[in-house]
This record gives C-alpha cells, structure tokens and sequence, in this order.
C-alpha cells in the first residue's frame, strides 16, 4: 500500500514548513543580539588625540655629537700640523703656534663652565689633552732629539699624568683629565724599566706596583670615572704580573716567588678593603700564594713530588674555610644566648650567615675572603687528583682491553709504566681532606676517591698479578659490602643533609643553626657566616633531599660492579684465576642480592646468574666440551633461576628469570648447528618451562613458552628424521588449537568462530591445500577434500562461520584441482565457437534474473553473518 502524498500536496506541505522555521530563525536571532546587549553593553569610544612627532634624537644628544665631531676634525688637525707642517716654521714660530693653542684650549673649559655648558668644556679640554701629548713629541722632536725614546716617554707620561691630575683637580667638574692622567699613570714605570733594559722579573714588578697604585686609586677616591679606569688597569697589569710571576716560579722560583706573594699580598688586601670582590680577588690571591708555594717546593723536592706538594698546600689553603669567628646559638624563636660543649659546637658550624659576621660574632677573616682562598684551594687540589685518575682508569680498564689469549698464562704491559707512582699520595691526601668534612657531598667524594686510590695502586705500585687481583676483589668486597651496609660512613653528617627541605627537618633545626620555624614547617636557612666551618647546602623545601646512606651506597655499589668486572677480565689470563674470580664475585653478588636493598638487589641478582653462567663456560672450556654438550650444560642456569625464582621476592625472582631465559636462548643458539641436540635442548627449555607453570603468577606466560618449545622440539625432530609431509609439522598445532579454541567457545558461547577454530584449522588446512596443487597422486587431495568436507558440515551443522567459509573455500579449491585437467580435455574435443556461446548464454541467463540473484546473495550473505 503507498500511502505518499501526491507531488503538488507535498511541495505545499514543504514550503509550509520552510515558512515557519524561517519565522522561528528570524525570532532566534532578535532574541539574541538583545542578550549579546545585555552580556556586552557597548563601551564608550576614548576620545583620538594627536601624537606628539617623535624627534629623530633629543637636544642633549645631538650637541654631544656636534662637540664630538668638531673636538675629533680639531684634533686631527692638530696631528696633520704636528706632523706633516711643523717643518716649515721657524722655532719661534713652532713654539709660539703650540703655546698659543695649547694654553687656548686649556683656558677655554674655564670660560665656558662659568656660562653652564659642560658639554663643550668637555670637548674642549680633551682637546687640549691631546695638545699636550703633540708637545711634549714636538719637544722631543725639537729640543731633545739625541734622548732615547722609550726614556723619553716615560718620563712625559709621568709629566703629563701629574699635569693633566692638576689640570682636573682643578676644574673638577670636567670629567675627562682625571681618568686620562690615570691612563698615563700606567706607562711611566713600565717603560722605565724597559728603557733601563730590565728583564721579565723588573718588567713584572714595574706593573705589579703600578697595579697597587690602581688599586689604591679604586679604594681611596670617589669619582666613578678614576676608580672605573683604575679598576680595569690594575686587572690588567696585577693579572698579567701575576702571570709573569706563575712562569717564573717554573722557570726560576725564588724570584716568581717574590713577585707571587707580593701580588698575592696586594690582591688581599683590595679584597679585605672592598667586599664586593673579596671572593673573586681573594681566589686569586690564593692561586698565587699556591703558585709561590709550590714552585719554592719544586726546587726542594724530586721531580715526581711536584703535584703533590702543590696538593698539600691546596688543602693547607682551604683549611682556612674554617677560620671564622664564635657564633652564639640562637633559639628557633630569635633569642640568643651561650653555650658549650657539643651543642654549642654545633650551632657554631651551622650559624647562620652574613656579609663577614656570624650570629653572635666577628671571625677575623670575612667569609668572602676565606670562600676565596678555599675555592682557590680546592681548585687547585682538584687539578691535582684529575692528575692523579689516569693509573685509576688504566687500572680499571686495562684488563678489558685484552691484548692476550684467554688462559695464556701472559699478562697485559702496563700502558702508564712511567707515571709517578706519587699519585697514590694525592689520592691519600684527598681521600683524609674529605674524610674529616661533616658533609653528604665530602663523604660521597672520599668514598670516590678512596675507591679510585685503590683501583690505581696496582699500577702506581706495579703490584704483581696474583696482589692485583687480589686487591681488586678485595675492592669490590669492600666496596659490595658499603653498599649493602652503609650506615658507618653517614655517623657524623649533619642532620640538614638528610632532613633539610621536608617536615622532619622540624625536629634537627637547633642542631643545624638558627632557623625560624612556621606553622607549614621549618624554614629555609638564613645563611652561614664565618662561625660556620663548612658550608650546607640547604635544598628547596619542595624538593625532598635523597638520604645519605642511599647516595653512599649507590656510589659504593657502582665502584664495586666496575672492580668486580675488571677483576673477572683480569681473572682471564690464569685458568684458576678464573674460576676463583667468578666464584668470588658470585658469592659477593648473591650475598648483595640477599642482603640489599631496593634496584641493587634485582640488578645483583642478575650478575649473579651471569657470573654463573661465566663458570659454566669456564667449566665447559676447561673440560674440552663441544659446542653441543656446552649448549646443555648451560641450560642449568635457567633450571636454577627457575627454581630460586620460586623462593626469591617479587622483583628478584622477575629479573632472575629474565636473565636465565636469556641464557638459555643463548644455549639454543650454541646448539644450532646440531639439530638433533637443538631438539633435545629445546625439549629440555620446553620442561623448564612446564615446570615453571606451576607456579600461578607465571602459568600463562611459562604454559605457552613451554608448549611453543615443544611445538619446536618436534618440528626440529622432525627436520632431523627427513620428514617432508606438512600434516606432520601441523597437525601437532591444531588439535591442541582446536582444543583450546572448543574449551574458549564452552566457557563463552559468543565468542568468534574464527578466534576459536580458525587458526587452528588454517594452520593445517592451508599447507595441505599448497601441498595437494603440487602432488600429482590421488591420496593427498581425497583425503584433504573428505577433511574439507566434514568440516564444512560442522559448520553448516553448528552455524559456525569459519569452518563454512573454511572448510567450503579448502573444497572448492581441491575440487577445482582435481576437476582441472578434465574441464582441459572437455574443452579442447568442443568446437572453438561453442564457448564463446555457452558464456553468452550464461550472461543473457544471469541478467533476465539478475534481481534474483542479488536477492539470494544478500540472503547468504546475512545468514553467514549471523553465524558465529
């Protein structure tokens, strides 16, 4: 029945309906903008002023280039007139032209301060500075012709920086003599010496005196000009006769001496009297005072002894960190007061800071100076324990780089044979400095470097094998064992390391210094003063501080790993030495993994299992094994990481049995070139497995791992029996897929046919299928069509999608191959019209029912959807 409306009552019906929601849009609309007016009332245009023009550049600007440019073309006319003009003149007339404009434009900044403007008083005085300099060259040129030059000009410098200092005293508001005299104040001592023909030493101590008299123009006068350009030549001579005075204290070291300590005097005191560089000048002060030192050390001490001394006087140096003044303890409140023994002790190393003051008192050295000359120090003392790392690394790293065979009996040529073995000592030294600091970052310094120290001893010392070797495993015994138990080396440190920056530093605030506490926690601290020995380093109240003993011990961790693999390297050249070193480092590895904490018992556990597996390989050389019998003897490791597996924790017992399958992967790739063993490995990880299994948290995993070893245990069996019929290498994968796949469809009716049975029967249908296209006999291709068939019965039968569409597909396929040849010999005995005719025929048929047939193919193709 049609029930549509005819064409004319439905074009009106829809233009009805177009009309009304035309309305409804119009009213939408109007509703809107009145709300948009409501949100949003419109706001009142500010009223458009003109812009003032911007000028390209202000009035004060412009006449300072105007009074630039003129004073510049002036002064180069005076230069030209000097130099290319002056032989013209008479002497009269040269000495009457220079006095006339000299004392012109040395007069004129007088008349012209008196009317206000400085600007051109400026222009003109420099001017006239530049007029002195022509004369006192036309002087020379002219009157003293026959005197030497470099005399000469030391003395006019002199001249002329005494005379322009008056010439600026006394106009004191021009802003150029003075620092110009200050310029020419450099030149008169350097150049008299070298017009005296001094050396290197006098030349040095020329500017180091010039440099004092900088800096006592920097501490003692006001203007900002003459301390500015003070400042910078006394930086430049002080540092370059500092330089001077490190190459001599190489070259001739009593007289670097001498002009180091001098400097180094000088450069303290400018850092006592001006705080804002007491640090930076005090460091340098102390390089020098160490340069001295250790070049008078030099002279006294064999070659080989040089860098330690220039250590021992570093840390000397930065003992003065230490020499501040008594703090009183304060209370979490503010009030101070007195106190002794212990906590008094305390609070005097952890006050709070100021300039050059603590708490409570004065030291006699600001903590400016004394950071200085500790950071000097230890720079200084840190250059000389990276001097001192190369026979740590060759140690280290030396049995790595193998140059011998394995089991030779030959021992590798220590590549740093002629290095001073006074290294040891600066590691010694080093190690006994940080020791006695009460600081996280000391502590995890001298760990390092004791750990280094005795990395280096054996090649320092030139120790015999057998004590390498020894030392070296003692090392990461010692080493293992900080790691495992590394509260002695945190007794001592101060509680802000471990607590500073979290809740619990509430409860050691006293003990640490004055600290101001508030309701959300304790505060972070004021600061350290000279009353504090070391400095802490307090970390922000967000970030919570790693503990001590974690920090230690990982340090002692790694250190012992890198001796226990160096000693395991070391071990290869001796046979025994080997299973001796592998057994030690073992016993060390599994005893961390027992006894440890956090990541370094799962990363013990796993050097455990390959040190196993390195005595398994040891034992199997030393016992001439092939490779096959090597490959089964290796697959004891994953046995019995399986089997500790059971019994270790969690994270443990993961990485134990990740390593042994890695191992045993390792076995099956020894085992590869003989087949028949590589089955019966694969047999042998396929029961480790099924054992594994048994445990719940690794059934799923280990179940398929085992079942798939098997799976390949077979086929390798059965490549090794020349077995060629795919049937054998698939049908033990299907029945156990269909298995599976039938127990799935049991325990979850919905669930697809195809995830349940499909690919356990294309496993076994596919092969079979390429197999009988390319098998001329009758057996294979009837058994395989009887297999299709049932198949796609039980599909039909079940409704199940996958074996109809399987099984169906695999039939047709093998019924074409089979009907093949016949359809060949039908069509070749038909006359050659006839096909082309049967075609027509079949498309007139298939187009005079062609809605049918797309009726019936959208009707199966339903009924397959439907099916499961």
């Amino acid at each position: 029945m049609d029930n549509s409306l005819p064409p004319a009552d439905e074009l009106v019906l829809v233009d009805r309906e177009l009309a009304q929601l035309d309305a409804r849009r119009s009213q939408l609309l109007a509703r809107r903008a009145w709300l948009i007016q409501v949100l949003y009332p419109p706001v009142a245009a500010a009223p458009l002023h003109p812009r003032t023009p911007l000028a390209d550049s202000t009035p004060r600007s412009a006449q300072n280039v105007l009074l630039t440019l003129g004073g510049t073309l002036l002064t180069i006319a005076a230069v030209a007139f000097t130099l290319v003009s002056w032989g013209s003149m008479g002497i009269g007339g040269r000495a009457a032209v220079l006095a006339v404009v000299t004392g012109a434009a040395l007069a004129a900044p007088v008349a012209l301060l008196r009317k206000g403007l400085l600007s051109t008083a400026e222009s003109v005085a420099a001017l006239g500075l530049v007029l002195t300099v022509l004369d006192a060259y036309a002087l020379h040129r002219v009157a003293l012709p026959e005197t030497d030059g470099l005399g000469y000009t030391a003395a006019a410098s002199a001249v002329l920086a005494g005379a322009w200092t008056a010439y600026g005293s006394v106009l004191s508001r021009l802003r150029i003599p003075r620092p110009v005299a200050v310029v020419a104040a450099q030149l008169p001592l350097p150049l008299g010496v070298l017009a005296a023909g001094g050396g290197p030493t006098a030349l040095a101590w020329a500017a180091l005196v010039t440099a004092t008299a900088d800096a006592a123009l920097v501490l003692w006068t006001r203007p900002a000009g003459i301390r500015i350009t003070a400042g910078v030549a006394a930086t430049v001579l002080g540092g370059w006769s500092l330089l001077t005075g490190g190459w001599l204290s190489l070259v001739s070291p009593w007289s670097g001496a001498a002009l180091l300590l001098a400097g180094a005097a000088v450069t303290l005191y400018a850092s006592w009297r001006a705080p804002a560089v007491a640090t930076a000048a005090s460091a340098i002060s102390g390089l020098a005072l160490l340069a001295a030192a250790g070049g008078l050390l030099r002279t006294a001490l064999p070659t080989d002894w040089s860098v330690p001394g220039y250590v021992l006087c570093a840390l000397a140096l930065t003992s003065v960190w230490r020499l501040g003044g008594t703090a009183a303890p304060v209370s979490a409140g503010g009030e101070s007061g007195t106190g002794s023994g212990p906590a008094a002790t305390a609070d005097t190393r952890s006050g709070a800071a100021g300039a050059g003051a603590s708490v409570g008192g004065r030291g006699w050295l600001p903590r400016g100076i004394r950071l200085g000359l500790a950071g000097a120090g230890a720079g200084v003392a840190a250059l000389g324990v990276v001097w001192a790392l190369p026979p740590a690394v060759v140690g280290l790293l030396g049995p790595v780089a193998r140059t011998t065979e394995v089991w030779s009996g030959e021992h590798a040529v220590n590549a740093l044979g002629s290095y001073p073995a006074t290294a040891a000592l600066v590691l010694v030294a080093a190690v006994a400095a940080l020791a006695v600091v009460p600081r996280l970052w000391a502590r995890f310094g001298a760990l390092a470097l004791a750990w280094a120290l005795l990395t280096a001893l054996p090649v320092s010392l030139g120790l015999p094998y057998a004590a390498t070797l020894a030392l070296q495993l003692l090392t990461a015994a010692a080493a293992l064992w900080i790691a495992v138990r590394p509260a002695p080396l945190t007794r001592g440190l101060r509680a802000v390391d471990a607590s500073a920056g979290h809740p619990g530093a509430r409860a050691t605030a006293k003990a640490d210094g004055p600290r101001e506490a508030g309701p959300e926690g304790p505060a972070a601290p004021q600061g350290f003063g000279p009353a504090t020995p070391w400095p802490a380093w307090a970390p922000s109240p967000r970030v919570r501080p790693a503990e001590p003993g974690t920090v230690l011990g990982w340090t002692a961790y790694v250190g012992g790993l890198a001796s226990a693999a160096s000693a395991v390297a070391l071990a290869l050249d001796v046979r025994a030495a080997t299973f001796a070193a592998l057994g030690v480092v073992l016993a060390l590895l599994a005893g961390v993994a027992v006894l440890g904490t956090d990541a370094r018992r799962v990363v013990s556990a796993t050097g455990a299992v390959l040190a196993a597996t390195g005595l398994v390989f040891a034992v199997a050389a030393a016992g001439g094994f092939e490779d096959r019998w090597t490959a089964l003897a290796l697959l004891l490791v994953p046995a019995a990481t399986a089997a500790i597996g059971s019994r270790a924790p969690r994270p443990v017992a993961l990485a134990v049995e990740v390593t042994g399958g890695a191992v045993g992967l390792l076995a099956l790739g020894i085992a590869a070139s003989r087949p028949a063993y590589l089955a019966l490995a694969l047999a042998l990880g396929g029961v480790i497995a099924a054992a594994t299994a048994v445990r719940p948290e690794r059934r799923r995993f280990a179940s398929w791992t085992a079942a798939v070893l098997f799976l390949l245990a077979t086929w390798v069996r059965l490549v090794v029996w020349d077995v060629t019929t795919p049937e054998a290498y698939t049908l033990p994968v299907t029945l156990p897929a269909l298995a599976v796949g039938f127990l799935r469809r049991r325990r979850d009716p919905e669930a697809s046919s195809w995830t349940a049975y499909g690919p356990g029967l294309a496993v076994t249908l596919l092969p079979s299928l390429a197999a009988a296209w390319a098998d001329p006999e009758w057996a294979r291709p009837l058994a395989l069509g009887v297999a299709a068939l049932a198949v796609t019965l039980l599909g039909a039968r079940f409704r199940l999608q996958a074996l109809l569409v399987l099984g169906g597909a695999v039939l047709a396929l093998d019924g074409l191959h089979e009907l093949a040849p016949y359809v060949v010999q039908v069509v070749g005995a038909l006359p050659r019209w006839l096909p082309p005719a049967l075609a027509g025929l079949v498309l007139l048929a298939v187009g005079a029912t062609y809605e049918q047939r797309l009726r019936d193919a959208r009707r199966l193709r339903e009924r397959l959807a439907r099916m499961r």
